[in-house]
């Protein structure tokens, strides 16, 4: 079994970026659910979707891996940058979109 090092992506719903700056070491989902038949709950026994171990960088998580020899891949999300834009500038005469409504 594996491990993935990644940072997490902002929450869409955000505009804040507080908390996505650590890096994040989890196990990949195993998707073998059992079913019980006879009151139809779902479960799985892997308890390694559980685990999820948060660093304050990418050195000190790839550093936990290798000296517990976990097999680990490393995702890298590219750095978004803010846009400076103003409230203002919805209601500038010189848009380059026009208004749609």
């Amino acid at each position: 079994m594996f491990a993935i090092i990644r940072r997490p992506a902002p929450d869409a719903l955000q505009s804040g970026g507080y908390g996505y700056e650590k890096w994040v070491l989890e196990f990949p989902r195993d998707y073998k659910i059992a079913v019980d038949p006879l009151t139809g709950n779902t479960g799985t026994a892997d308890m390694m979707q559980e685990v999820k171990l948060s660093f304050e960088s990418k050195e000190d998580a790839v550093a936990y891996a290798k000296t517990n020899g976990i097999a680990f891949q490393l995702l890298e999300r590219k750095q978004q940058t803010p846009k400076g834009r103003s409230y203002g500038e919805n209601f500038a005469f010189a848009r380059k979109f026009p208004w749609t409504h």
